[in-house]
């Protein structure tokens, strides 16, 4: 390893380092400020505004974006932008969030007359509580940090992470005040892997009418795996009469079954069954089903209806093809 490469090494692991340390200075500065912040963005009627310059404003993006993820809706506002017409997006309704480090930002000052005249709540993100921002405030949360990573002191490092940070720190605080769910999430997710995992419903994988292996009760033994054989989900339902799900036999239970030297010919199924067996409702989230099949050590499970009677099934394959897995 070259001289340069141990510098790189070396340069790295200070960033790192001093960048850990300006994280977890934050801790004991989440205080009062923080939560009426909170309050503000949890009380909104409209939208948290957040506005930054530079690097601010490269951070304030993210934080708008997960806010708006989360159940929080938000979105970025240039501030240079602002002052040549954008600021009729912001409505007496919403919350903005300023984000300086110096809290001086000369185009962030200049909008602030006017949104106090609007009546728009302000919530500062700062380095300095003494500046003309924090001091303007309803709520200013502490960004300062002792020093930035950068050796000069001049590039935006430690600060803006520190931003990053206490950004997700709200969006969270938000998410839990609200009692959001990954049902939720997956609304504002629907075209990736994550929103498809979540919003698909048993109802879209599962397998029905002939397809569904099923056998009345009192079939013998042999005449279920045949079922099994032939839908191909390791698994059959036994029904009664009137189609209800008295119970099922999966592999596992063949396994056991042939340990105890039964005859598969003449054995009622019913001797052998699993009875009071887990369903599902076509309703119910692939998801929450998948839980249910892992908690339990489940491959295949039937889907009932609010009678009991056997409408689908389905197995892990399923779940796999549907990439709920």
């Amino acid at each position: 390893m070259s001289h340069h490469d141990h510098e790189y090494i070396k340069a790295a692991r200070r960033t790192i380092e001093m960048e850990i340390q300006a994280v977890q200075a934050l801790s004991s500065r989440i205080d009062d400020a923080f939560v009426k912040a909170c309050d503000l963005m949890l009380n909104c009627k409209g939208r948290v505004v957040v506005t930054g310059m530079g690097k601010s404003g490269h951070i304030g993006n993210k934080i708008a974006a997960t806010l708006a993820s989360t159940g929080t809706p938000s979105f970025f506002l240039h501030p240079g932008e602002a002052s040549h017409g954008d600021l009729g997006m912001v409505t007496p309704d919403d919350v903005v969030l300023a984000i300086s480090n110096s809290g001086n930002t000369a185009e962030i000052v200049t909008i602030l007359p006017l949104l106090k005249r609007m009546g728009v709540p302000l919530i500062s993100m700062t380095g300095k509580p003494d500046s003309t921002l924090s001091e303007i405030a309803e709520a200013n949360i502490d960004a300062s940090v002792a020093t930035e990573a950068c050796p000069l002191g001049l590039a935006p490092t430690s600060s803006t992470t520190v931003c990053l940070v206490l950004g997700d720190a709200l969006a969270i605080a938000l998410l839990e005040a609200r009692g959001f769910t990954a049902e939720d999430f997956a609304f504002s997710h629907p075209g990736g892997a994550l929103g498809r995992r979540l919003l698909l419903k048993i109802s879209d994988i599962m397998h029905s009418g002939d397809a569904v292996p099923v056998v009345k009760s009192g079939a013998s033994l042999s005449e279920s795996l045949l079922q099994m054989s032939q839908k191909g989900l390791g698994m059959t339902c036994i029904v009664d009469a009137d189609d209800k799900l008295l119970g099922v036999f999966t592999d596992g239970d063949l396994r056991r079954t042939l340990d105890k030297n039964i005859d598969i010919r003449s054995c009622a199924i019913d001797t052998v069954m699993t009875a009071n067996c887990k369903t599902v409702t076509k309703d119910m989230l692939a998801a929450e089903a998948l839980g249910l099949m892992q908690e339990k050590k489940i491959n295949a499970l039937p889907v009932v209806n609010a009678d009991n009677k056997v409408i689908g099934a389905f197995n892990t394959q399923d779940m796999l093809r549907a990439g709920v897995i």
